[in-house]
């Protein structure tokens, strides 16, 4: 290990500005410093469906800290680094011939999840945005979230992305719009991504002064809205330790196959 200063591109990204000015890295490869940052993938949400993890974040001039410098996704390894083998250090060769034996155990395992939305730590990422200088002005980060709710912020970034943060467990996406679900909260219901929601939602189903919004909700979380509360129970009960929450994958409650071997460590939230 060597330490690295801290890449300045760190700092604009939530929590930067608490980094140490040093951080220890391990080199890749032997090419010059501007060809010897590394990443395939930002950190946020990458780990939000069994199916990915990061195997090492990248030091990078371009994204924020933790971002995957080598990722697996399915079967499929995903390698930030441009160095062909007599380029590489005796530890990378090392560590690439070990993913290679790693990721063997995942053979066939396609990708679960598929890019559909942008996960909630873009919301802070973009929100702290606001009021910057940009040459085409603010109108692509206002229109980021919902009309209105961004623009009675412009100017005041830092008292936005408190907000966001104090929502976090209530974000969403609509299309290419960040939302904080108002409704949820109004049910008394923290998280839209623990499976705890499901449960709570299934029971204001069968009340006739909830029946509508919760209907609503589930439509909104889960591919299952249809269905009678008998029938989200059963679903629930058989599915509970394979049940995830995916952003990327449309701010919706999945399943994972009962052949998919995930992640090490991977459990239900």
């Amino acid at each position: 290990m060597e330490q690295r200063k801290t890449p300045g591109n760190y700092r604009r990204f939530p929590g930067g500005k608490d980094l140490p000015s040093t951080l220890a890295a391990w080199r890749v490869q032997t090419l010059p410093p501007r060809t010897n940052s590394g990443v395939v993938s930002r950190l946020y949400g990458f780990e939000d469906s069994p199916d990915a993890e990061i195997l090492a974040a990248g030091l990078n001039n371009g994204k924020e800290s933790g971002a995957a410098g080598v990722g697996r996704h399915g079967n499929f390894l995903q390698w930030g680094y441009s160095g062909t083998p007599d380029q590489m250090t005796d530890p990378a060769r090392n560590f690439f011939l070990n993913c290679i034996c790693y990721i063997k155990k995942y053979d066939h395992m396609r990708p679960l999840v598929k890019r559909g939305s942008s996960p909630r730590m873009n919301a802070l990422r973009i929100g702290g945005l606001i009021g910057a200088n940009f040459r085409n002005g603010n109108d692509w980060v206002l229109n980021s979230f919902r009309p209105g709710l961004a623009k009675q912020y412009e100017g005041r970034a830092k008292e936005f992305v408190a907000l966001l943060r104090e929502n976090m467990e209530l974000i969403y996406c609509e299309g290419s719009k960040f939302l904080i679900d108002e409704e949820l909260k109004a049910l008394g219901i923290d998280s839209n991504r623990r499976i705890e929601a499901l449960d709570k939602l299934i029971d204001l189903l069968e009340k006739s002064d909830t029946s509508a919004t919760a209907r609503r909700l589930l439509a909104r979380y889960t591919d299952r809205s249809g269905d009678s509360p008998q029938g989200l129970r059963k679903w629930v009960k058989a599915n509970r330790q394979r049940i995830y929450f995916s952003d990327w994958g449309g701010y919706k409650f999945r399943v994972m196959p009962k052949s998919y071997r995930p992640r090490p460590g991977w459990k239900v939230e």
